[in-house]
């Protein structure tokens, strides 16, 4: 569907982070990617701005939005980074550090990241980085960038060696989440991101995970309404584990279920072979096996997990040819690493959650023993 031919705009939702002084909204519903500019207004007084983008997202997105700021008095710089998860890297940031540069963006100037993960991880390290700190805003374009990555602050890039080995906890100052880019976006992407609301189900919401069971043939069809609605509960789910625990000191690592593996399945296979959200469902599924291997939980439970997952279409079998040495030194060097042993969230029943210490060497040999589907 044609950006300019998106539904009407639904009365949007607003919800806050509180995180006192550093505080902030996110604005949720169709439509609202035009109201961008009077909020930031809001937020912040209009000054020079930049806009960090892809071609993919700019092609669709990037004229409502400069045409957004500019009627609000805002005069907007555009930068564009190549699109994909491989570019959430050192070089990329060089390219926008090198813009902000040329372009003498000043510290009050915020920056804003139009886009999805990618995008909004390497906006938002920019912004923590630059001149030691400039504001930014969270325009998240893809389903699991809205439901997850734009809210909390994580910022950051890979290595080589690893996912987002270096960043910094940086809060944006405002999200403005418009459910219908998602309609824009290709059914992998939307799959993608998913599987993000799947693990808020299976940590802490056992009620979503009902309702996802029940009607993710709809929320496939992309109901707009259903859709708000599962953004929205992630978004609040988000914000709450963030005011708890925003360094992830502790109990914020529960958002790392189906990580651990997930990152080592991206390294490994080099950021090209599967999307974030793709590479997380296999961990997800790993992780529930896992679970069940350590009588944490039932094979129920592990089988309800597994088997949504792969009603979206979804392989989460652990990809063919990896090696119990590659995997252990991938998850080995993963930041959740404490002496030596894994951090690792395993499940105990759908809406429950707890951690595990493990070692990087148990994961492999698990992760190589065939499929990650119930035996």
């Amino acid at each position: 569907m044609p950006a300019e031919q998106l539904p009407p705009t639904e009365a949007p939702e607003v919800l806050t982070v509180e995180l006192g002084d550093r505080s902030y909204p996110i604005v949720i519903g169709s439509g609202v990617l035009d109201e961008l500019g009077q909020r930031l207004k809001q937020v912040l007084s209009p000054r020079g701005c930049a806009v960090v983008t892809n071609p993919t997202v700019a092609k669709i997105y990037l004229a409502r939005t400069l045409r957004s700021l500019r009627e609000a008095g805002f005069a907007p710089l555009t930068i564009e980074v190549p699109d994909g998860e491989e570019h959430k890297s050192l070089a990329s940031l060089k390219l926008i550090y090198d813009r902000l540069a040329t372009a003498k963006i000043e510290r009050s100037s915020p920056l804003i990241a139009l886009g999805g993960g990618v995008i909004g991880d390497l906006t938002g390290f920019a912004a923590a980085t630059y001149l030691r700190g400039v504001p930014y805003v969270q325009v998240p374009t893809t389903l699991l960038a809205q439901v997850d990555s734009s809210v909390g602050g994580k910022t950051g890039v890979d290595l080589p060696a690893g996912k987002n080995l270096v960043g910094a906890f940086y809060q944006p100052r405002l999200v403005v989440a418009d459910i219908g880019t998602i309609l824009t976006l290709p059914r992998r992407e939307v799959v993608a991101g998913l599987v993000e609301v799947i693990k808020y189900g299976v940590i802490l919401d056992a009620e979503l995970f009902l309702l996802l069971e029940n009607e993710i043939e709809r929320i496939l069809d992309l109901d707009l309404s259903r859709l708000q609605e599962l953004v929205r509960r992630c978004c609040a789910i988000k914000a709450d584990v963030v005011r708890r625990d925003e360094r992830e000191a502790d109990f914020r690592s529960i958002l790392n279920f189906g990580h651990t593996l997930g990152h080592a399945v991206e390294t490994l296979t080099g950021y090209k072979r599967y999307l974030h959200g793709e590479a997380v469902a296999v961990g997800m599924a790993f992780a529930a096996k896992l679970s069940r291997v350590r009588n944490l939980c039932s094979v129920d439970t592990e089988r309800r997990i597994v088997g949504l997952l792969q009603r979206t279409g979804l392989d989460v079998a652990v990809p063919a040819g990896l090696e119990v040495a590659d995997i252990a030194a991938a998850v080995g060097g993963d930041k959740k690493v404490e002496n030596g042993r894994v951090k690792f969230v395993c499940v105990e029943e759908i809406g429950r959650a707890r951690f595990e210490m493990v070692t990087s060497q148990e994961i492999g040999r698990l992760a190589v023993q065939g499929s990650a589907e119930v035996e």
